[in-house]
């Protein structure tokens, strides 16, 4: 009599298919990101509990505080108008941020929709796209912004468009180089062959292949929108004074650089962080995003 041998596969430990971890854990060993993470929350907590740490108005002037050094009184001094720029500093994060989240949030609104249409239905469209976008690249981002905001003039609604529109296409060229490889793979030929139509098919298959490049690039690109709006305001054609913003500051502090140079060295470090922190968050999604990517 014959016997059936089991067929049952026992897995040693060391060749057990180890699992992926997922995108918060491989990015909570990011270490750089993590830093990034940090410096972040800082900034968003002091801005959202400023009101009941740094109770006052601002822009509120006192001629009797004038350029006043550090001290525990003022931590980071005051400005030619006596004014706590420690204070400044906080409440400037809330427009600084908010800029940039603005500003990307429309070039990404506008830029994506138009990459995908692009990408996907390539011919005609594309070329025709793809001249309109080489246009807007053969000024450089901050030239195309500084213009934009010389013709709609100073203002947070003017600099949030300004920025957002001479971000677009970065998004447009993005996310057509996504498109273009998305439209050969099998699995959306397979649709078509199914009978699905093109607008079902960018909205199920190419738009969610899309959104990891996407956030990745929103993410970096919030560091370079809110350094976009602090040089215009260096240049006194950001946000009006005597609204507190970084970059409005810095151009403030310029004058007593040599004298206080507190006014306009804090306001700078401010600057500098925010964009190392989003520059190092983004490379750690990029990382944690990409599938191809190991991590032990």
């Amino acid at each position: 009599m014959l016997t059936r041998a089991s067929t049952t596969v026992r897995w040693l430990p060391e060749d057990r298919p180890r699992a992926r971890p997922g995108v918060l854990r491989r990015l909570s060993r990011h270490r750089t990101a993590l830093a990034g993470l940090v410096i972040l929350s800082a900034f968003v907590i002091s801005t959202a509990l400023a009101p009941a740490l740094l109770p006052g108005d601002p822009s509120e002037v006192n001629f009797d505080q004038v350029l006043q050094r550090p001290s525990r009184s003022h931590l980071l001094g005051t400005d030619q108008l006596g004014r706590d720029l420690l204070m400044r500093i906080v409440y400037g994060t809330r427009v600084s941020f908010l800029i940039g989240v603005l500003a990307v949030g429309l070039s990404a609104l506008i830029g994506v929709p138009i990459g995908l249409f692009s990408g996907y239905s390539g011919g005609t469209v594309d070329i025709a796209v793809q001249r309109l976008v080489d246009l807007m690249l053969a000024f450089p981002g901050f030239l195309l912004a500084l213009t934009l905001i010389s013709v709609l003039g100073v203002g947070v609604t003017n600099v949030v468009v300004a920025i957002g529109v001479a971000t677009i296409p970065v998004y447009v060229r993005l996310v057509r180089g996504v498109a273009l490889s998305i439209r050969e793979q099998t699995y959306v030929e397979a649709a078509h062959a199914l009978g699905a139509s093109g607008s079902r098919t960018i909205w199920r298959h190419v738009l969610p292949n899309c959104l990891a490049p996407v956030i990745v690039q929103s993410t970096l690109q919030l560091g370079t929108a809110i350094l976009g709006a602090a040089g215009l305001g260096f240049l006194g054609l950001g946000v009006k004074p005597p609204t507190p913003e970084w970059g409005t500051m810095l151009g403030e502090g310029q004058t007593y650089l040599l004298s206080s140079w507190y006014i306009a060295t804090f306001p700078g470090i401010a600057i500098f962080l925010a964009v190392l922190a989003f520059n190092l968050l983004g490379d750690g999604l990029r990382d944690a995003l990409d599938p191809r990517m190991k991590l032990t």
